[in-house]
Order: C-alpha cells, then structure tokens, then sequence
C-alpha cells in the first residue's frame, strides 16, 4: 500500500478517436496525469493535446505499442472494427481495451471474443451526458464487461465520468446506452414539439420554458436545448446523424428482444427527413426544425417507416 502523501503511478494510455467527445475526454486523462499518447485518423486534433502533454503517434500502432491501456471513441461498429484490425497484432499481451463507442452489442462482444484469443481484455463502456459532460469530465459511463478488468480501468473512467455503473458482461454497457438513445429521441422530440406548439400559441416562451424546467416536465433537453431551439440555434453537442446511427443499434436490439419502439420509430423517421434535407450535421436538437412552419423535412405521410 502507498504511504500517505505518495502519487500512485498512472499506466500508460492510449487514446484513438479525437472527435466531438474524444478530444475533450483525453484532455482529462492528460490533466488527471496520465502519460498519455493519441492519435486520431484525420489529422489535427491532436495539436492542443500535445500542448496539454500528450504524445502524438503517427499510426495507431505506434500510439498503442507500449500502452497498458487502449482507449477507444469512434464513430461507428465500422470503424471500431477497422482500428482494433489495425492495431490488435501490435497491443501488448496483457493490455485492456476501453471502448467509449457507442456500438452494435454484438459487435462488442464479437470484439472481446477476438481479442481475448490474444489475451488482451476489452471494456464497453459509452458515455452519455454530450460534449458539455466530456469537457467537465463528468460523463455518466456504461460498463459492461469483467469486474476486475473494470476495477484495473476504474482510475481512466474517473477521469473522464462521474458515474461509472457496472452493467453486466461485455454488450451490457451498449444495451444500456441503446436504452439512453431511446429515452434521447423521446425527450428532444418532445421538447421541440411542446416549443412549437408554445410558439404559436404566442405564449412567452422563455418565461414558459424556466416554469416548466422546474416541474414535472423538466428534463435534460428542456434545460440545455430548449433555449436554442426558439432562437433557431442548433450549437453541436451531438450530430443528429450519429444519434440516428445509435437509434437504429437501439431499434435492431429492442427486434431481437421482442419490444416494439413506436416512438423511437417515428423519431427515426424525422430524423431521416431532416437528414435528406441536409441538417445530418447539426445538433440533435434540429429536431425542431422538423416543427418549423416552412420546414422542408417533414414525411409526407407524418407517419415512420417500417
């Protein structure tokens, strides 16, 4: 045991993946004292790292060459399976993947069953509270996996979460954050349709939207989003595209268990149009441009597709 006063050795980390929440995360880490190495596949996020002590690697071999843990925050199942194929024959036997994406379950456990034939360990673990969560280091983290590997893991998810629950097996994590996605697609429909509805009533909706955050209708999106909805602002904490990449991992997992999403559904089907009409890169909260009276993403039908 440490004697009182002295700093417990960080393992080394690598960090891949720089985005939206990868950068702000690994700031964390590099701020927590981690001796930290990134890399990201598009080049230039890793600059203010760098300044913040980070070593930049010019591959993602070469950033998890010598790291006891590998961390991940990639968009997609796709490009998670790309980077692990890249970097797997070069992670130290012994090494453990913490993977932030948000992902397919079964593309998580498939991922865990293959490294484990190298004996490395692998977490799911995505996050949920946005950009503003990943930048205060207070994200909530879905856990799934090994007791023990979670443990060995704990000291880099503190640095990046606030909460950190331990779900279950490898997949736990994921199907946990499918059930976030959904309560998301709820909530931000929800608030972008009672804000139009608000609006043209001609009510005074800020005063509207302070009394009603603080009482039963209150909610994350009515606190953050609200505002920027009536003003038409849509600032990026999540692309609407990625949202709706993570709603169908939810609606795919809820067919395998036998539950129908008629909300979610429908929220889908929104978010498709408003994609089509080209807003895939704004924040989740353009959903109420969906409400707006010369929008130009709405179904015709109004009704999701199945």
């Amino acid at each position: 045991m440490a004697s009182p006063g002295t700093v417990t050795a960080r393992p080394p980390v690598a960090f891949l993946g720089l985005g939206a929440l990868g950068a702000p995360m690994a700031a964390n880490l590099a701020g927590a004292g981690f001796p930290l190495t990134v890399h990201n596949r598009s080049p230039g996020p890793e600059a203010a790292l760098v300044a913040a002590g980070a070593v930049a690697a010019s591959s993602a071999p070469e950033a998890v060459a010598a790291a006891e843990l590998i961390c991940l925050c990639l968009s997609d199942d796709a490009a998670v399976e790309t980077v692990l194929e890249g970097v797997a024959p070069h992670l130290p036997a012994g090494s453990l993947v913490v993977d932030f994406s948000t992902i397919a379950p079964a593309t998580s456990q498939a991922l865990a069953a293959e490294l484990a034939g190298r004996r490395v360990a692998y977490l799911d673990a995505p996050v949920t509270g946005g950009t503003e969560g990943a930048r205060a280091g207070s994200l909530s983290v879905l856990v799934g996996g090994a007791a023990a590997d979670l443990e060995r893991a704990r000291p880099v998810l503190e640095a990046v979460g606030g909460r950190i629950t331990h779900l279950g097996p490898v997949g736990a994590g994921q199907q946990a954050k499918a059930v976030n996605q959904v309560l998301v697609a709820g909530s931000y429909a929800a608030v972008a349709e009672a804000m139009a509805l608000g609006q043209r009533l001609g009510l005074p909706m800020d005063q509207v939207r302070q009394a009603l955050a603080a009482g039963a209708a209150g909610s994350w999106a009515l606190e953050h989003r609200a505002g920027s909805m009536l003003e038409g602002r849509f600032p990026l904490g999540f692309r609407l595209a990625l949202h709706r990449k993570d709603l169908a991992i939810a609606l795919e997992t809820a067919a395998a268990a036998g539950v129908e999403l008629p909300v979610s559904r429908l929220v889908a089907a929104m978010e498709d149009a408003l994609m089509a009409a080209g807003h895939g890169n704004d924040d989740v909260s353009a959903l109420a441009r969906w409400f707006s009276p010369d929008a130009d993403a709405r179904p015709s039908s109004g009704q999701p597709e199945r």
